[in-house]
């Protein structure tokens, strides 16, 4: 296992006081249900706060843009589909502990799970050694992915923007959420005011909510 894990740190471009911090970043929780060990959703929950104020600091030093243009580069930057490239890039599917059903049912290839993983290792990098070794490792990991990146279309912001200047009120739901634990299908629906304006399918909830608000504008466009 130490091997693996020295792998990826040379992939990331850093030592680990604490390599258990890495193994935990790295635990799915269906691996850590089955083994009675510590999952990684606490350290993805840090690594998400931790990425976005790196990414607010490189955006601000770097784009003389106003607060929204800031806003919507950022979303873009730290969204699940850029995740997984900058997970991607150093192979970090290939590290994760998954449980037996996740791995059957190709959880290594889950884009969700793997953007969590590399939230939660961003997490374990600021617990090791602060906000400068996870801003160094967003510099060397990230950034040089951004161009790439900033490419996507986010249609939830673009439907945002739009209905925005209409001054009408926007709203996501959750309307099933099927499968199981390991390989679920989400449906959302988006809402103006109280107009259905389109739905979605997708393999996680912000998936689901992107292909809700592309219906929605494919919808706005058509009529």
């Amino acid at each position: 296992m130490n091997n693996l894990l020295n792998e990826l740190e040379e992939a990331l471009g850093y030592k680990f006081n604490d390599i258990e911090l890495l193994r935990i970043a790295l635990t799915h929780s269906s691996y850590a249900n089955e083994n009675s060990l510590e999952c990684n959703e606490r350290m993805e929950f840090l690594g998400d706060a931790v990425l976005e104020l790196c990414m607010s600091k490189y955006l601000y030093n770097s784009l003389d843009l106003d607060e929204g243009v800031l806003t919507k580069t950022r979303a873009k930057a730290v969204c699940e589909e850029a995740l997984n490239i900058y997970a991607k890039k150093i192979d970090l599917p290939k590290y994760l502990f998954l449980g037996n059903g996740e791995e059957l049912t190709g959880g290594r290839k889950r884009p969700a799970i793997i953007a969590d993983a590399y939230e939660a290792v961003l997490g374990a990098i600021f617990l090791d050694g602060g906000f400068e070794a996870s801003n160094n490792a967003v510099v060397k990991n990230i950034l040089p992915h951004m161009q790439h990146v900033l490419k996507f279309k986010d249609y939830k912001s673009m439907l945002q923007e739009k209905l925005q200047s209409e001054k009408r009120s926007i709203r996501y739901e959750i309307t099933k959420d099927e499968g199981p634990a390991n390989n679920k299908t989400f449906e959302a629906v988006v809402y103006m005011d109280n107009i259905l304006m389109g739905r979605g399918v997708g393999k996680s909830k912000k998936e689901a909510q992107q292909n809700a608000a592309k219906d929605a504008l494919d919808k706005e466009a058509k009529s």
